[in-house]
């Protein structure tokens, strides 16, 4: 596992909500995202950090 996809703490991805939509995220282990259905958007995680700033998301692909 790389850093940048290193783990996140399960307790943090349990309050952890999308700051756009302020809907659920879901995790992406493989890509090292937190997911945002509802606004369309991949926030990355960093050296096991969550970066949820929308300008650092990227928009999610029509078949994601």
């Amino acid at each position: 596992m790389s850093e940048t996809n290193a783990a996140v703490d399960p307790r943090l991805l349990e309050i952890l909500v999308c700051p756009v939509t302020r809907g659920p995220l879901d995790y992406d282990r493989e890509k090292g995202e937190l997911i945002s259905r509802g606004a369309r958007l991949a926030y990355p995680i960093r050296d096991g950090v969550p970066i949820m700033l929308p300008e650092e998301a990227r928009a999610l692909d029509e078949g994601e």
